[in-house]
């Protein structure tokens, strides 16, 4: 909408219109035409609505750390030059009042007709909301203690030909949100602040990880095996060397090759793809942090995990306070830890264990109506019933330890119960956060899980893992003891920015096809 009619209709309410309707339509057809218009005006008098660039001396966030403590009525010397998206636009006659946006901030334009002149003020007057504007003028504040800039000179920097969405209502339907993401940034507050807290999120983990020596390496997003995780790929083809290529699953199998290499400490932070379902806490690709410790194991790998994910609280959200369902905990105090077949075990009123007898496990399951397969053994029973029975009791961050051997095919075995590992998952508000564990280095061991896995895959579990004798070979070069961590870094940034779907926290998150 043009400065000099503020309270018009939403132009955003209707569908864009051919081109040949677009001078006789109205709404966001008739809104885009005028708006043209004003392109050919303005090249049609020798200007350029889309200069090449535009040197500033401050950002808005700069200006109001240096001046934010101006007294009411002060005006300053202090010239700056700053530029930002137009966002609100009064018209009080001989003078007119501006508010742009850059990336740190808002500030007021204070634009005076007897400063500027005639031909300034009236191309001024001219801007839309949404258009980019550079502007030139000084430091001072209006007489109620408004921080502005009194205006000498603005430039157009670019011309919105598509009117922002209502500023009263924003882009309210979520699929038009997330698939305009450049939209719900310009009028989403909160989607700008979870994008902030994702960021500090990534850097603090960088940070802290740096601190304990660890090298942040980049492996092969194209593998020949899919591996390191339970997960059906996406498939490709290479025709140079006219093989079938997967995008990678899991970072796991590569970053443990570099620990064979006797790089000790290092950590991916990368894309990951998995061709499955879609909902609030699944994107076919996302974001998962990798670090292997040599000489670990899952104790210091669970150590690690409270240090990344609280100091990223405290450089994110300033606080390890978090309130989850109307509960409020500390994440700098201790996770709990539980044994999964202990959970398992006090939820059903009765010990279970991967080791009881397959009937026992499968009519169990059928009591609480968890569905089973016949190719499954106990280990799976087991995890199948946790995520029926206790899943979503879970609500702090919880260490959940102990997986059946079945269900883990890269952990080392418990070394107090053959049937169990050394792994952990950490669980918060019923979703999965991380996993780790004590890293299976026998490669004679590391040989029978992988064909167990392509048994299993043969079988039709499309999930199931293959053979993969790279990484066998590069086992029996000899790994040393060696934690390992896998954390999702869309999870970390939805639990601290307090959204409830991960879309929210991925800025072009997987959408069906737009029907234009």
């Amino acid at each position: 909408m043009s400065a000099d009619t503020p309270n018009s209709s939403d132009p955003t309410v209707e569908t864009d219109q051919p081109a040949d309707s677009r001078h006789t339509g109205s709404g966001l057809a008739a809104e885009k035409s005028r708006r043209l218009a004003q392109l050919d005006e303005i090249r049609a008098a020798g200007g350029t609505p889309y200069p090449y660039r535009f040197d500033r001396t401050h950002t808005i966030e700069q200006i109001r750390d240096a001046w934010g403590s101006l007294e009411a009525g002060t005006e300053t010397d202090e010239a700056v030059t700053i530029a930002g998206r137009v966002m609100l636009l009064r018209d009080s006659g001989k003078l007119v009042f501006a508010t742009i946006r850059d990336r740190s901030g808002e500030v007021q334009l204070f634009v005076s007709k007897a400063v500027i002149g005639d031909d300034a003020f009236a191309a001024i007057k001219r801007l839309d909301l949404g258009d980019w504007v550079g502007v030139h003028g000084t430091v001072m504040t209006t007489r109620k203690g408004e921080l502005s800039i009194k205006t000498d000179r603005v430039e157009l920097l670019a011309k919105a030909v598509r009117p922002l969405p209502d500023k009263w209502h924003g882009l309210s339907d979520v699929d038009t949100r997330f698939r305009q993401r450049y939209a719900d940034l310009i009028v989403n507050a909160e989607a700008q602040r979870a994008f902030e807290i994702r960021h500090e999120i990534i850097a603090s983990f960088r940070r802290t990880l740096h601190e304990r020596g660890f090298i942040e390496v980049e492996t092969p997003v194209l593998h020949a095996e899919a591996g390191g995780a339970h997960a059906r790929p996406f498939t490709t083809h290479h025709n140079a060397l006219d093989m079938q290529l997967y995008l990678r699953i899991a970072l796991e199998l590569h970053l443990k090759r570099l620990i064979v290499g006797g790089m000790e400490r290092v950590y991916e932070i990368g894309r990951i793809f998995r061709n499955e379902g879609i909902s609030t806490r699944h994107n076919p690709e996302f974001t998962m942090m990798e670090l292997y410790q040599a000489f670990g194991d899952w104790n210091d790998v669970m150590d690690i995990s409270e240090v990344l994910v609280t100091q990223a609280a405290r450089d994110a959200i300033g606080t390890t306070m978090l309130e989850i369902r109307g509960e409020t905990f500390d994440l700098a105090e201790p996770w709990p830890r539980i044994r999964m077949v202990d959970a398992v075990s006090e939820k059903a009123g009765r010990t279970v264990h991967p080791s009881q007898p397959i009937d026992e496990l499968r009519t169990l399951a059928d009591q609480h109506s968890v569905r089973w397969e016949e190719r499954w053994g106990g280990g799976k029973l087991v995890e199948e019933l946790f995520e029926t029975l206790c899943e979503a009791d879970i609500v702090r961050p919880t260490f959940v330890t102990g997986h059946p051997k079945e269900i883990s095919p890269l952990a080392r075995a418990d070394r107090d119960d053959p049937w169990l590992t050394e792994r952990f998952e950490i669980f918060v508000d019923s979703r999965e956060l991380g996993n780790g564990y004590s890293e299976l280095n026998d490669p004679v061991e590391q040989r029978l899980r992988f064909e167990e896995e392509q048994a299993a895959k043969d079988a039709g579990d499309h999930e199931a893992g293959t053979v993969d004798e790279d990484y066998i070979r590069a086992l029996e070069y000899g790994m040393p003891p060696t934690g390992g961590l896998g954390i999702g870094m869309d999870r970390v940034a939805m639990l601290l920015a307090g959204v409830d779907s991960i879309k929210e926290v991925i800025l072009f998150p997987t959408l069906r096809h737009e029907v234009l």
